[in-house]
Parts: C-alpha cells; sequence; structure tokens
C-alpha cells in the first residue's frame, strides 16, 4: 500500500466522522421545534397550577364599591382565601366574606344555558373571568342562631344582647344602623353589613324579600385575606377584637 492510498483512507475516515457528526447533532429546526415544545409545557403546567389554585386555594377579587369604606376601597385587589372554610370550618362574626348574592342579595337570573354560559361560569370559578355583579364582599355580624338588633340612630348593633363596639371598622360619622331590626339568623345563614354603612345595600335592605336578607354559608366562596394592591394598601384582614365579646352567648350560633 502506498502513501497516496494512506492518505485516500484518512479522508475517507474524515467524511465518515463528519457525516455521523451531522447525524448525531440537531439541526437549527430540530433545536427550535425542541425550544418550543418545552416552552409550551412549561406554560401548560403554570396554567394548569394556576387553574389549580384559583379553583381551590385563593382567588383575586377587585373590590366593586364604597360599601366597606374604609377597611376596603372601591379598586382594591383583595386575594380570598378558599380554604378558610373547607374541612368543616364556618365563617365566623366579623369576618369579610366574598359571596356569590344571588338567591339572597339578587334574584336568579334567566341566563340562557349553553356553552358560552358555561365557560363564563367555570372562569368566574377559577378566577379567570370578573366575578361579575352578583358578587359581593361584607362583614359577618351574625351567624346561625344568633339574634341580632338594631334600636337604630344613636344605639350598636347587639348579638345575642351583647352590643358590639364598632367603631373601630365603621366609616367615620356613620351610625351602625340607621334603620331598626330584630332578626334571628337561621342554621346554615349568614346576616352581613358593610363597614360604611350609609352607603351599603346589605342584609338589612332585603328584610321584606323572600331571603330575608340572610346569605346561605354555600353560597360563601371565601374570606378575604389580603389587600394586595395598590401597594399602599396592602393589608393582612384579620377579624377584629370587637366581635369577640359576642363569643360564649349560646344557642347554636358557636359553629367554629
Amino acid at each position: 500500500m502506498g502513501p497516496s492510498d494512506t492518505s485516500d483512507d484518512l479522508d475517507d475516515l474524515d467524511d465518515l466522522d463528519d457525516e455521523a457528526a451531522s447525524d448525531d447533532a440537531p439541526g437549527e429546526g430540530g433545536r427550535s421545534r425542541s425550544r418550543s415544545r418545552e416552552l409550551l409545557l412549561l406554560t401548560g403546567i403554570c396554567l394548569f397550577v394556576l387553574l389549580l389554585v384559583n379553583a381551590f386555594v385563593a382567588r383575586p377579587f377587585s373590590v366593586p364599591s364604597g360599601s366597606m369604606e374604609n377597611t376596603l376601597r372601591p379598586g382594591d385587589r383583595l386575594i380570598v382565601n378558599k380554604l378558610s372554610y373547607a374541612f368543616g370550618g364556618h365563617p365566623r362574626r366579623g369576618d369579610l366574606v366574598v359571596f356569590d348574592g344571588t338567591g339572597s342579595f339578587l334574584r336568579k337570573p334567566l341566563e340562557p344555558g349553553g356553552l358560552g354560559t358555561s365557560l363564563r361560569s367555570f372562569g368566574r370559578e377559577i378566577g379567570l373571568a370578573p366575578a361579575g355583579d352578583s358578587v359581593y364582599v361584607k362583614r359577618v355580624v351574625g351567624i346561625g342562631g344568633d339574634r341580632v338588633t338594631s334600636a337604630g340612630p344613636g344605639h350598636p348593633i347587639t348579638v345575642n344582647g351583647v352590643p358590639v363596639d364598632e367603631s373601630g371598622e365603621l366609616f367615620p360619622g356613620d351610625e351602625p344602623s340607621n334603620v331598626a331590626f330584630d332578626v334571628v339568623v337561621p342554621p346554615g345563614k349568614l346576616w352581613v353589613m358593610g363597614d360604611h354603612r350609609s352607603d351599603s345595600r346589605d342584609s338589612r335592605d332585603h328584610l321584606g324579600e323572600p331571603g330575608g336578607g340572610f346569605v346561605p354559608e354555600s353560597k360563601v366562596i371565601g374570606r378575604a385575606a389580603w389587600v394586595v394592591y395598590p401597594v399602599g394598601h396592602w393589608a393582612d384582614l384579620d377579624r377584629p377584637d370587637a366581635y369577640a365579646a359576642a363569643e360564649g352567648t349560646g344557642g347554636h350560633g358557636e359553629q367554629g
């Protein structure tokens, strides 16, 4: 075998190595498709986790009106804790709750059926669509079994005969109630009121209606736990101490 034959053999080996390298390494198109698949997969996982969180753990909510001032202001963004009343828990006096007022504060709408309605309902449930005009945020004043009363202007709200000092929560200058009332909250229902009492349509405004102004616990979406926007109004919405005065007052209102 001569030198020229050896040189030709080496060239053939180099060609084979180049072809093998070309076969093993993906081209630019292959790498681009791989990155696109990875990005789509990551996006899908993030969306799935977001849906789970919104459906079962926490849900964003925008305050629609001034009925809860100064505790909450119009446009405040809340995080609603959907686990607060899970596993046998119940709303407690003083809690801020977000609830669907359909059937209590509002008559049941005659919505057309179909895919569009189902998708909107699903979107609201997972927090991807606006909550709509049927969703409210109010403070729980009475729970099942409580007797809640007011003698009108100049008098405090009483729960089971115990006056509740709401001065730390009410809008400055507001009366606890401008109207007198005396109700007993049915089991499984709530009596709710806004902190801006003079600008709140709440349980008092529905006394003469079929639901009596009471909100079923089953309609509660969750507890308003935190204000997260705007930054200057960040707050942890703890239950005020004032409502603890009515604890242990008997009846079957002590649910949790």
